[in-house]
């Protein structure tokens, strides 16, 4: 490889994610595809824990971390001093987990998103508080086990929208990311970077010890999820306009289930309830694209 074709990197090896960890390759894909002049607002979570540790830091840009609650009103401080200095070409990338984005997070995120405010809201989704213990959040889908959703009592919930809830502020640009399509996910961050206002990138992030799978196979889980339609991958510009970015081929989703021993306590007519759901949601998805408005 040339000396031109390198990438600067912006997140170091030798962190303390644990191993098949997903989340790394999200931001190292994000932090490549925005380049340097970006500063990182990080949440607590899975990245905050690694990124904030003293003496040292993972993170080669500038960052600063922020209490769970508040990512999104730390954006917008962000962003506003940037601002106020006539700084417009340095990119302000907001990061946090599930938890921080669908709910301790979510009036901060809603209100930056309201106001239109001008930076990236990336949400790595793990669907549960894996850092302090693998316990349920809002994101957790049906019929998963964690801690607080043990064998006996399953996560009897479905996981929440968090993609209409975006879509229903009408921000300029979201949309959906895997670590299993990089291409796919570097354009959409350098779209997210070029468009102005308020823009929402939900990238998948399979967690080997909360969802109980082998550590190699993290980037297939995400393969599998993209293909069982689980995790479809498109982009909605004003709330509106949907584009699918990669076609899924539509496998049952027990290809994606059986690897994970958080659903190895599923029961009898479980397994054809996520199938009806998933297909139900891919249906509705399919209805928006047709519908959508230019």
């Amino acid at each position: 490889m040339k000396a031109k074709e390198l990438v600067e990197e912006y997140l170091d090896s030798g962190h303390g994610c644990c191993p098949g960890c997903a989340m790394p390759i999200v931001l190292r894909t994000a932090f490549q595809a925005l380049g340097g002049q970006t500063i990182a607002v990080i949440t607590a979570g899975c990245f905050g824990t690694i990124s904030g540790t003293f003496p040292a830091s993972p993170i080669k840009l500038a960052a600063y971390n922020t209490p769970f609650p508040s990512t999104g009103a730390a954006g917008s401080g962000v962003r506003a001093a940037l601002d106020s200095k006539g700084d417009t070409k340095t990119t302000v990338i907001t990061i946090a987990g599930d938890g921080g984005t669908f709910d301790i997070g979510i009036q901060a995120l809603s209100g930056a998103a309201e106001r239109n405010d001008d930076y990236i809201f990336i949400c790595y989704d793990n669907e549960a508080y894996m850092n302090t213990g693998i316990q349920r959040s809002s994101a957790t889908p049906w019929g998963a086990w964690t801690t607080t959703t043990p064998s006996a009592n399953l996560k009897n919930q479905p996981k929440k929208d968090i993609v209409q809830i975006m879509a229903a502020h009408r921000i300029p640009y979201m949309a959906t990311a895997s670590i299993a399509y990089p291409e796919d996910f570097i354009h959409k961050i350098k779209k997210a970077k070029e468009t102005r206002g308020f823009k929402f990138i939900y990238a998948f992030s399979p967690c080997p010890v909360g969802w109980r799978f082998p550590a190699e196979l993290t980037i297939r889980l995400a393969r599998l999820a993209v293909q069982a339609r689980v995790f479809p991958l498109y982009e909605v510009e004003e709330g509106e306009r949907y584009t699918l970015t990669v076609e899924p081929e539509g496998i049952p989703v027990n290809e994606y289930l059986k690897p994970q021993g958080r659903f190895a306590f599923l029961r009898e007519g479980d397994l054809e309830r996520i199938q009806e759901n998933i297909d139900r949601g891919w249906k509705r998805l399919m209805n928006r694209m047709m519908s959508r408005t230019d």
